[in-house]
């Protein structure tokens, strides 16, 4: 801070900089700024995509493509300068001259490094704006609570595209940046060799893009090529990524010999793509920078000729061999910059649209209210006829099945799949219409694993929507959270790690369990909740969870005989069927 002023003291407010360009400029004093998002919708192809990043951040994009124009043209009059300079100073040996072009070439220098610097400062700070708008969308499109439809991500290949693909594409940026300044510099050079010799300046003028068309065409294959095996790389390193995520688990089971040997297999799989990918990049990168070194070579040839015929001066053949030396930098950079960039940009993009192109994986309607029982219509009976499954919306219910009639009902609930034939409502409204914030009040799944993040035990249970100081308070108590605390070193503010590993698995189950019933919910539905913990601590967590949800309905699938002696009603389905075989009370 200097002298109480808001600003930290490399923003001094009396400073030249922050006067001229305002406090934080281009700093990392500056906040996160995600500024507005690049447009995707449902006819968005992977090149439209790109060819949107490559604009989506104007705001530094075009200063900084105006500033690397301004580097490109003053390295492309450098030869000129020098060669100006020979014809008007060292021939005539005149010593007033030589000093004016000194002192032009010095201002170009200095030009040079001030474009130089400030147009790749905001080229980056372009890139790294894009690339947080990215991240942000795909990991909140992952994280969306309706689920994205299509086929199941693991969750190393969820964290390969919200990573290494959006860092791909976002590298797009720069293609209006370095490229747009590079492809300058060349017509900047043809324009000076048109002015000494009109053949050469159209051939650099009209051959160059005529080149670069081309090899865009011989490079589909090659592009064709590098999707495939960034695909490869993502499911490589995904299946990898979650092989690590559970080995502890897979130790203790005994498995962890075939999972070594697995994960072998898949980080091979990995580095053979991800060598096959930089192979087929090295090659295409390699074809533009050999073509475009004998397009200029054949220019200086061609320039060296006509000044053996006398067609060109002195002074003329040096700047037109300085402009040949320095248009093989900016033609083979574009090979590189444009070439490569372009190639790993559209294939990343195909990947980040899967995400930002998916539906929801549950459907909902616009009904935001609903009261009654929870009915589930459409169940056979013996005799063939529907029969339904009604559950009052108060009290404690447990349901008594096998885990595949478990896990079709619970997705049905949490509206993640449909049953055919099978109905359900809360009273007379049809669950599917609910929407999906009322949808998950009014019926909320808890999966019998549930995940936790990465911070401290009460911040995972304050993540509960809804959750109050209150209902906080009473849900550590009731999932025997408490118990939890007095073991754990800073009590409730402990980490949990990340997904929860830093807890047994007793504690991970209590504190998911809590969150549950922080969270507002008229039918809250549990699957086994109690399995990871002692007997003497489930009679109490059932106990206490009984008294907490006296106001609402609880759904427990599971065989406990200790939630079957607390339940209101007990509902035996058959596996065969799932027809309520026996209701009990």
């Amino acid at each position: 801070m200097v002298d109480g002023s808001p600003y930290p003291a490399h923003a001094d407010p009396r400073s030249l900089r922050v006067k001229l360009f305002g406090p934080g400029f281009l700093a990392g004093s500056r906040p996160a700024e995600r500024g507005s998002y690049v447009q995707v919708d449902e006819e968005t192809s992977a090149r439209t995509l790109v060819l949107r990043t490559m604009w989506g951040a104007n705001k530094y994009a075009i200063p900084a493509m105006l500033l690397m124009i301004g580097h490109f043209a003053g390295e492309a009059l450098v030869p000129v300068i020098m060669g100006v300079a020979i014809d008007r100073a060292v021939l005539t040996q005149d010593g007033g001259q030589l000093a004016l072009w000194l002192v032009v070439l010095v201002a170009d220098f200095a030009l040079l490094s001030f474009t130089w610097r400030f147009g790749e400062r905001m080229a980056i700070y372009a890139l790294h704006v894009i690339e947080h708008q990215y991240r942000m969308r795909v990991t909140d499109r992952m994280l969306d609570p309706a689920g994205t439809d299509g086929p199941a991500r693991l969750p190393g290949t969820a964290l390969s595209i919200a990573t290494s693909d959006v860092s791909r594409l976002a590298l797009a940026v720069f293609l209006v940046v370095f490229p747009v300044g590079e492809m300058f510099a060349v017509v900047v050079a043809g324009v000076i060799l048109l002015w000494i010799s009109w053949p050469l300046g159209i051939a650099v003028l009209v051959g160059a893009p005529v080149m670069f068309w081309l090899l865009d065409r011989a490079g589909a294959p090659l592009r064709a090529r590098t999707a495939k095996q960034q695909e490869l790389i993502g499911a490589a390193a995904g299946t990898a990524a979650d092989l690590v995520a559970g080995f502890r688990i897979l130790k203790g089971l005994g498995a962890d010999r075939p999972a070594t040997i697995r994960y072998r297999r898949a980080s091979r799989q990995a580095r053979n793509s991800a060598i096959a990918a930089m192979r087929s990049e090295g090659a295409y990168v390699a074809l533009l920078q050999t073509v475009s070194s004998l397009f200029v070579v054949a220019v200086g040839l061609a320039a060296g000729t006509m000044a053996v015929t006398g067609e060109m001066g002195l002074g003329a053949l040096i700047t037109v061999v300085g402009l040949t030396q320095f248009m093989m930098g900016p033609l083979n950079a574009i090979s590189t910059n444009f070439g490569a960039v372009w190639n790993g940009a559209v294939p990343s993009a195909e990947r980040v649209l899967s995400v930002l192109q998916s539906g929801p994986g549950s459907h909902s309607g616009d009904v935001d209210v609903a009261d009654g029982p929870l009915v589930i219509e459409g169940l056979p009976d013996p005799t063939g006829r529907q029969s339904a499954l009604s559950i009052p919306p108060r009290g404690v219910t447990v349901v008594s099945t096998d885990q595949a009639t478990t896990r079709r009902l619970t997705t049905a609930l949490s509206r993640d799949a449909v049953i055919d034939g099978v109905r359900i409502r809360i009273g007379d409204t049809d669950h599917a219409t609910l929407d999906e914030h009322a949808g998950r009040r009014i019926v909320r799944v808890v999966p019998h694993t549930p995940h936790l993040f990465e911070g401290s035990v009460l911040e995972n249970i304050e993540s509960a929507p809804g959750a109050g100081d209150d209902r906080v308070s009473r849900a550590v108590f009731a999932a025997a959270c408490d118990d939890v605390a007095q073991v754990l070193t800073d009590g409730l503010d402990s980490p949990v790690g990340e997904a929860g590993r830093m807890l047994s698995g007793g504690q991970r189950q209590r504190v998911g369990l809590a969150r549950a019933l922080a969270a507002e919910s008229t039918f809250l539905v549990l699957t086994d909740p109690t399995t990871a913990v002692d007997s003497m601590t489930e009679a109490r967590v059932v106990d206490r969870v009984k008294r907490a949800r006296a106001d609402g309905a609880t759904i427990v699938f599971t065989h406990s005989p200790a939630w079957a002696a607390v339940a209101d009603t007990v509902i035996r389905l058959d596996p065969m069927t799932e027809t309520a075989l026996e209701t009990i009370r």
